[in-house]
């Protein structure tokens, strides 16, 4: 199963011996020396940020497997056989990868390792790679999981989590903005019902055991998320969170004025309930109301509640239009105490928010009590290039605590780390 673990204690060194002769790497936190300028980035005080590897490319959602080898899943490029997952494997401990591979050509969007294998999620389907002990690259074929994912028009893009049992859990965002007859042209009114809803915006369960599957194979955990592109399980729960991608286009395609356009809908945290109906594309959360309300294509003004009075409602609201992409619990010491419990969030930014100026670009973190968000969030990292320079893209919690960060559009990975 999929998550984070916690750091090695003092007590534990002295096994450190027999897990370097089973395959293991443990290195001493604090071993690291951080970039002098943090590799670019802004953090909080007291943490300290190296730079992993850069000139990567289109670098998406990480993964860190036990013994701290990290992988990464690479998008590529539309229509060509470019991508695949990028390996990194630190042999000394001072945050640079001494070993580099890439595995399983074609682009995807998300990694994960659950029960002694790598799960890799490509627009069309999910394979998988059995991890050999003391290898960095899989041993084994490559395994079919899941193919006949539907990827035509927008949202391709697909992220995958681990349940209780065998559940796995697969985005399969919408292929439009907001169901309407014509998509994206103004005053378009809006598909009722929406037959999208019956293979699109929403979270697919499959077994993570079962090769060879189809998409017909698949049960619809979840209903009425436009593009749940952050997914992730919480740790020891089981839980299911998603970060989701709101619609676009409410001030040009319905006149609402640019503040409320660019404010809204909020990018929605949810806890993801199964049979759980989120609203879309029927219903949006309001900033400005702080409730679900009809979209505009079905009748709403921005305020009127209606049909949205049953639409499930998100445990955190975002500003609109900062783009989410990938989710981590924390549940370790390293970072500081502050911090265990929570949840990171990477957010890429868009292009939403025009004219006025665009937001996101960042990762944040979110505090957790007993399970649910405390309705609080603070900015954890941006780039010192300016506002919209850091286009995070991945999240992922290292067996020491650590905290991995990748940027596709930076092409960047960065390990944080508190200094000294």
């Amino acid at each position: 199963m999929t998550g984070t673990h916690s750091i090695l204690r003092p007590a534990a060194l002295a096994v450190a011996p027999l897990a370097l002769l089973l395959g293991m790497r443990i290195s001493p936190l604090g071993s690291t020396k951080c970039d002098s300028d943090n590799g670019g980035l802004v953090l909080p005080e007291g943490l300290c940020a190296t730079t992993v590897a850069g000139d990567l490319g289109p670098v998406r959602q990480l993964v860190v497997a036990p013994n701290g080898d990290l992988y990464a899943a690479l998008s590529g490029k539309p229509g060509d056989n470019t991508g695949g997952v990028l390996a990194f494997r630190d042999k000394d401990g001072d945050g640079k990868p001494d070993e580099r591979a890439t595995f399983g050509p074609g682009g995807g969007n998300d990694v994960k390792i659950h029960n002694g294998y790598l799960y890799f999620a490509r627009n069309n389907e999910v394979v998988r790679y059995r991890l050999g002990e003391g290898k960095l690259e899989p041993s084994g074929k490559e395994e079919t999981v899941v193919s006949g994912l539907p990827r035509d028009g927008g949202h391709a893009a697909k992220s995958i989590a681990f349940g209780p049992g065998d559940a796995m859990y697969v985005n399969i965002g919408s292929k439009t903005n907001s169901c309407q007859k014509t998509d994206r042209l103004p005053a378009s009114p809006g598909n009722d019902p929406c037959t999208e809803l019956e293979q699109r915006a929403g979270i697919w369960r499959f077994s993570a055991e079962r090769l060879g599957q189809r998409f017909a194979d698949g049960r619809r955990f979840a209903t009425g998320l436009r593009n749940a592109m952050a997914l992730a399980s919480e740790p020891g729960t089981g839980a299911l969170f998603a970060a989701v991608h709101g619609r676009d286009q409410l001030s040009d395609n319905w006149g609402f004025s640019n503040e409320v356009g660019a404010n809204n809908p909020a990018e929605e945290l949810v806890r993801v309930e199964q049979g759980g109906d989120y609203g879309w594309p029927y219903c949006y959360y309001s900033n400005q109301y702080k409730r679900k309300v009809i979209a505009p294509e079905y009748g709403g003004d921005g305020e009127k509640v209606g049909r949205c009075n049953r639409a499930a409602n998100p445990v955190l609201a975002f500003p609109g239009h900062w783009g989410p992409m990938a989710l981590a619990f924390y549940n370790a010491d390293a970072l500081g105490p502050e911090y265990k419990g929570g949840l990171f969030v990477a957010f890429h930014g868009s292009w939403n928010r025009a004219p006025l100026p665009q937001e996101g670009y960042r990762v944040v973190f979110v505090p957790f009590v007993n399970g649910r968000p405390t309705g609080q969030y603070s900015t954890f990292a941006t780039d010192k290039g300016g506002p919209t320079a850091l286009r995070a893209s991945g999240v992922a919690v290292a067996p020491d605590g650590s905290l991995y960060i990748s940027a596709d559009q930076n092409g960047k990975i960065w390990r944080v780390t508190k200094r000294g």
